[in-house]
């Protein structure tokens, strides 16, 4: 259950030009209670729109005539709703240019179909405000840390050379717990829970091999220890954050 409190079942749009593909998509994401349009392409992709309102689009990159990086970066500067992006081209730097013109979030093919209900779900929560259907979005929000941004709106993490650093579901889930509560002591049991959500099979790795992963990727690109260990109590993230 995603939302309680709302009636009408969640909206998904399927963009890819592959029939069979979209089918199987569709038949999996109604199975788990979503309402599921399909699209080949931009123009079958923007009539609907016209016609139907959604809440996420999932959307094929490498497509004929109009490829879904042009279609995302539409959708982004059109529109608030979220897109995930889908593609046969999974290697970090394909990762970046998806998340550099807004997509929410990026998939390599081919999908689990779990997964992609996981990642579908968790962007709605993070895109919810009230838990009614129709409302506005959560407000923008950049966090800035010792000379870092992350938007914590679309899911970007740029670094002090404005350069973005591609974080797992996972990672930017437990970064922004610590984000939330900067320079406080987080007990390893608090931050698994903040981060596993509704979706445990997403994140049911060691909290501390995610805490690793992350500190390790901060600490690639930045001169200070952000995350810090407090033995036998949990971690800490030691830079002043400033939120506007």
């Amino acid at each position: 259950m995603i939302d309680p409190e709302r009636e009408a079942p969640f909206r998904i749009l399927v963009v890819d030009d592959d029939d069979a593909l979209r089918t199987l998509v569709r038949e999996f994401l109604e199975s788990h209670g979503f309402e599921v349009h399909e699209a080949n392409g931009g123009t079958e992709m923007r009539a609907l729109l016209r016609r139907q309102p959604v809440d996420v689009v999932v959307l094929d990159v490498m497509m004929p005539g109009e490829d879904g990086l042009a279609l995302a970066r539409e959708l982004v500067l059109s529109s608030e709703v979220g897109v995930i992006m889908v593609s046969a081209l999974g290697q970090e730097t394909d990762r970046i240019v998806g998340l550099e013109v807004g997509a929410d979030d990026y998939l390599a093919k081919p999908v689990s179909p779990r997964e992609l209900v996981a990642r579908i779900r968790a962007l709605l929560r993070r895109r919810r405000t009230g838990g009614g259907g129709g409302g506005e979005h959560e407000k923008r929000r950049f966090y800035h840390f010792a000379g870092w941004t992350c938007d914590m709106h679309r899911r970007i993490l740029r670094d002090p050379a404005e350069v973005v650093t591609p974080l797992s579901v996972g990672e930017f889930a437990l970064l922004r717990a610590f984000l939330e509560r900067p320079q406080r002591v987080l007990t390893r049991d608090y931050l698994l829970d903040i981060t596993r959500g509704d979706d445990s099979d997403a994140f049911d790795r060691a909290i501390d091999s995610q805490v690793s992963r992350l500190r390790r990727k901060l600490a690639q690109r930045s001169q200070i220890e952000l995350i810090q260990t407090i033995r036998n109590e949990g971690y800490i993230f030691a830079a002043k954050v400033d939120v506007r």
